[in-house]
């Protein structure tokens, strides 16, 4: 896949991960990267990708056990940043809530949910991702989103 988007390519990621050698932004807070990523830095960028790539990786592995799925899902998900970054507002992201929400959830769901809901999966590419029938990926979606719901109204 050779597809760019904000002037980063799959390719390219592949190349951060290779360990393209670190700048000045090494020091850097993540609120100061987000900001220079969001006016077009490309090595703010990079090294965002570098402080989060291993984590992305474990996190999509542990989602569908294949090496290269994980890969191909963790890129999608750097991807999937660059297309938002620029919408990106800590000030407004509820994101502790929503992550302890989700850490309450059963892993089978909280799979299904973070595929879905922040990858951007659709059902059918979950079901195949994971191995399971498309009914099984939609009820876990369901109980997830419910489970979720409770969690929140707490």
């Amino acid at each position: 896949m050779r597809a760019t988007i904000a002037g980063v390519s799959t390719v390219a990621l592949q190349t951060l991960r290779a360990g393209a050698p670190r700048r000045a932004w090494s020091r850097a807070s993540e609120a100061s990267l987000v900001k220079a990523a969001q006016r077009g830095s490309g090595e703010a960028f990079a090294e965002l990708f570098r402080r989060h790539w291993p984590r992305a990786h474990r996190a999509a592995w542990l989602v569908v056990h294949d090496a290269t799925a994980a890969e191909d899902v963790a890129q999608e998900a750097f991807l999937a940043a660059v297309r938002a970054l620029d919408r990106f507002d800590r000030r407004h992201a509820p994101g502790d809530d929503v992550v302890a929400a989700l850490s309450a959830l059963p892993p089978d769901q909280r799979a299904v949910i973070v595929m879905r809901h922040l990858l951007g999966f659709t059902p059918g590419e979950i079901a195949s991702a994971l191995g399971l029938p498309r009914g099984t990926v939609n009820s876990r979606l369901r109980r997830g989103l419910d489970g979720l719901q409770e969690v929140v109204e707490r």
